[in-house]
């Protein structure tokens, strides 16, 4: 029977477009672009979840290689998020609230072999936590007190 890790969060909103959130003894700011009723003081929401994301691949990508017996010199991470705002803002339900296709896209200083660099890949698909959030649905409960 696996073991479970419990991550959590706590927030509290200073604006409809800003809040402040703590955990595990970190501050964070969530804010909105100004284009978005913010005041740009910080990432918004999906910004976070790419730089989650980014962090996930980071530490996944690095704990393959390991195993995989090469060392990893030099990774960047870049990824985009391609999202439609009209759901959001109830302008339409045709399309999903969410990211509707991310790209990452890995760089390293690293020469991999080709059939290497695919078991590398998938392996860190398959593995990291974000990228099965992102890709499968998470059952969640919502509750007010």
């Amino acid at each position: 029977m696996s073991k479970e890790i419990k991550f959590s969060v706590s927030s509290l909103s200073e604006s409809p477009a800003k809040t402040h959130i703590q955990t595990r003894g970190f501050n964070l700011t969530v804010d909105e672009p100004e284009s978005l009723g913010g005041t740009n003081e910080a990432p918004n929401p999906v910004e976070y979840i790419l730089a989650g994301y980014a962090g996930c691949i980071n530490v996944v990508a690095h704990i393959i290689a390991e195993e995989l017996d090469f060392f990893l010199e030099n990774l960047q991470i870049n990824i985009d998020g391609f999202l439609n705002p009209d759901r959001l803002f109830g302008k339409s339900l045709q399309e999903r609230a969410g990211y509707k296709q991310i790209d990452v896209r890995l760089e390293t200083t690293t020469e991999i072999d080709p059939e290497l660099k695919k078991r590398w890949i998938d392996e860190i698909s398959h593995r990291c936590p974000v990228n099965d959030n992102l890709t499968n649905q998470t059952p969640i409960s919502f509750s007010i007190n």
